[in-house]
């Protein structure tokens, strides 16, 4: 399902308006799952989600696969944990999922204070436009 003109939002007062998408983030083992936003994020390899979110979904942040990331701040470190994402649209009636990451390995970074949605299980399965101008993007099936 594709998602069109979807408007730019600013999560806080000082912040700008940037390509934010809900997510439904969930832990396949102990059901938990947890809403936040993803910010759409061309210049990030992985989707990758904050620590402290590990800790709300019931995984054990350090028991999962240590690893250095690279981000826009320096180097991180990372553990990846099994998790699928939920994208949503709130536009929608009914069945506002429009996108599932299933069941996958996604790297939970210290540092990291929102959730990014990255090239890798995500992005590169889409066209994405950015209109920075009217401030809206489209998503959409190649």
């Amino acid at each position: 399902m594709p998602i069109r003109n979807f408007p730019f939002l600013t999560l806080t007062p000082d912040n700008f308006p940037r390509p934010w998408l809900q997510v439904t983030i969930t832990n396949p083992h102990t059901g938990k799952k947890l809403s936040s936003f993803g910010l759409i994020d061309t210049g990030a390899d992985e989707c990758t989600v904050p620590a402290f979110m590990a800790w709300e979904l019931g995984h054990n942040l350090a028991r999962g696969v240590k690893k250095e990331i690279g981000t826009a701040g320096g180097k991180a470190i990372a553990y990846t944990h099994t998790t699928s994402i939920k994208i949503r649209d709130a536009r929608q009636k009914g069945n506002d999922v429009v996108y599932i990451i299933p069941d996958t390995p996604i790297d939970f970074a210290e540092g990291l204070d929102c959730v990014l949605l990255g090239v890798n299980l995500f992005l590169d399965n889409f066209i994405l436009t950015v209109d920075y101008p009217k401030q809206v993007f489209s998503l959409h099936k190649p």
